[in-house]
């Protein structure tokens, strides 16, 4: 379910004030600014910074550009990772494309 129209869009104010320090401290981007706040939206502030976004084990580097505005920042760092199906058929396909 999405958020309210009454309400503005949600972002984590601590977030928002390591954007305000970097922003004082030099250029924006320059370094990975580490956040575990996934269910915040992505503002037009945030344009041209690096988040470092936690996926569950290790922070995931995202770098902001005008088209994410609106979306989470937890919908560009996945959680799970996809192996492969497996199956004796896959191993013998595997096998074959790497004799050819």
């Amino acid at each position: 379910m999405s958020r309210s129209s009454k309400k503005n869009p949600y972002v984590d104010p601590k977030l928002l004030r390591k954007i305000a320090k970097s922003a004082s401290g030099g250029k924006p981007g320059k370094e990975v600014i580490k956040t575990w706040s996934r269910d915040s939206e992505i503002s037009p502030e945030m344009i041209g910074y690096a988040f470092g976004v936690h996926n569950g084990k290790d922070f995931v580097e995202v770098k902001i550009t005008e088209d994410m505005v609106g979306h989470r920042l937890g919908e560009f760092a996945p959680t799970r990772k996809f192996i492969r199906h497996g199956g004796k058929i896959q191993r013998e396909l595997e096998q074959k494309t790497q004799q050819q």
